[in-house]
């Protein structure tokens, strides 16, 4: 038995509603031109015994039942008043009450032509179609594996566009990570720069101390030492006149000629004295201009000193300036030898 299809054809003022009841076929529903731009698509479908669907005025369709397969449904309107199917082909086609001049100029054929067309099928509403739906069934099957093929295109194209975003995200995280890393190591390196700095003043400033120290204790020592000296020269010349005031007493009491003659000796002893006093005296001056000097001489190396130290810290500055952290070290080590 061959295939049947019930003719295409539209439903002008009401929807359609089918329930198929026997058997199985194919539906094929077509868009109107004026809705295809709202994203309406043309369909196919497989339908069975005891399927139901609609189809919306205005849409072309058509049930095909398959080679040897019986095909029964009953179809309604959803409106009261007399909805009449406009049929496209067979003998009831709306192509037939057209001007055949327009029909074939608007497909681009000739008149005879449209004759052909219009005069082929006599049939009314179910018309034969031999392997028509066995044909929408592969062209189902191949729009479905189109479908499939879409989807996993598209599915894997999903899956790239993710890995692609991952790897990205997962870039800019290590970017982010390295840099982070790359602050801290700056920041650390910048921290242990200012604490060998500091480090490197507290040295300075107790080598300073040190210095300033030694220098005043040393300048104590030299003053204790004048003071001792100035008060052992001031016992000594007490201790003398004290000598030569009872040597005069004691002449005073004895007024002898012998006395005189031994006032005289003792005059030449006692100006041989003077002269020895004043030689001492003379030595005590002489040994405190020179005590002064070696204090002046101490002093001036002192400063010379300090001013060595200071070229020396300037050196080491610029050695760190010049050479980077590395010098750091060596500059407070030459400070250190030389404090």
């Amino acid at each position: 038995m061959k295939g049947v299809m019930m003719g295409p054809h539209w439903n002008p003022v009401a929807t359609e509603i089918s329930i198929f009841l026997q058997g199985k076929g194919m539906v094929r529903v077509v868009c109107p031109s004026a809705l295809m731009e709202s994203g309406c698509s043309n369909s196919r479908f497989r339908i069975r015994e005891g399927d139901v669907f609609t189809v919306p005025r205005f849409h072309p369709m058509a049930q095909i039942s398959f080679n040897n397969e019986s095909l029964v449904f009953i179809g309604f309107s959803t409106t009261s008043k007399n909805n009449h199917p406009q049929f496209l082909a067979g003998k009831a086609s709306v192509l037939r009450v057209l001007d055949k001049r327009i029909l074939a100029a608007s497909f681009s054929v000739a008149n005879t032509t449209i004759d052909r067309i219009l005069k082929a099928q006599t049939e009314s509403v179910i018309l034969e179609c031999t392997s028509c739906a066995e044909e929408e069934e592969m062209q189902l099957e191949r729009e479905i594996g189109r479908e499939r093929e879409e989807e996993e295109r598209r599915r894997e194209e999903e899956e790239e566009r993710k890995r692609e975003e991952e790897e990205r995200k997962k870039k800019e995280e290590e970017e982010r990570k390295r840099a982070e890393e790359e602050w801290w190591r700056e920041e650390e390196k910048r921290r242990q720069e200012e604490r060998e700095e500091e480090e490197r003043r507290r040295e300075e400033a107790a080598a300073a101390r040190q210095r300033e120290e030694e220098k005043r204790q040393q300048e104590q020592e030299e003053a204790e030492e004048e003071k001792e000296e100035e008060e052992q020269r001031q016992r000594e010349e007490e201790e003398e006149e004290r000598r030569r005031r009872e040597e005069r007493e004691w002449r005073e009491e004895e007024e002898t000629e012998e006395e005189a003659a031994m006032r005289e000796e003792e005059e030449r002893a006692e100006e041989e004295r003077q002269q020895e006093a004043a030689a001492r005296m003379r030595r005590g001056e002489e040994e405190s201009q020179e005590r002064m000097l070696n204090k002046k001489i101490k002093i001036e190396e002192s400063k010379k000193e300090e001013e060595d130290n200071k070229r020396e810290n300037e050196n080491g500055k610029r050695v760190q300036q010049k050479f980077g952290h590395g010098s750091n070290g060596e500059g407070r080590r030459i400070l250190k030898n030389k404090s």
